[in-house]
């Protein structure tokens, strides 16, 4: 045996890899995806639960999911009884609830980040400007002797 040291030598592509991996914005994208499901979660129940209960009760209780055109085959009473007879449907209403469900998310987050915004520019405002530094005292008081002095 020799004396030399046998080292393993590391593929090019894994110092690429770990390299892209670490990288800040890498990092931003995954906590920002984490976050954005749980803010599904929220937004979804904010809808689900509180906001579609309340525009039921203002419209009466309608569901738009039964509204369908037959295109092929039984008009029945029901778009489920319809379908499970084998019809061929063209489903309206569940287009229809689809498109209100998107306006009333898109109408939530508007208003959750409206909200954000304002209470991030409250914590701008509340911050006081830097006193000045010595250098800059003294240097105010030399211009203010020497336009004196001119004057």
């Amino acid at each position: 045996m020799s004396g030399s040291k046998h080292t393993l030598h590391t593929p090019t592509w894994v110092g690429d890899f770990k390299n892209f991996i670490m990288r800040g914005n890498v990092i931003d994208l995954a906590v920002g995806v984490v976050i954005g499901a749980a803010f599904t979660a929220i937004v979804n129940s904010a809808v689900k639960d509180l906001i579609t209960p309340l525009i039921g009760l203002v419209t009466g209780g309608v569901d738009f999911s039964n509204l369908f055109v037959t295109l092929k085959g039984p008009h029945l009473a029901t778009l489920a009884e319809s379908q499970k007879a084998g019809a061929v449907t063209l489903n309206v209403g569940i287009f229809l609830n689809a498109v209100i469900q998107f306006l009333i998310i898109a109408f939530f987050i508007f208003w959750v980040i409206r909200l954000i915004g304002k209470l991030h520019r409250k914590e701008e405002v509340v911050e006081a400007p830097p006193a000045p530094t010595k250098e800059e005292v003294l240097l105010t008081e030399i211009r203010d002797l020497l336009a004196s002095k001119q004057s």
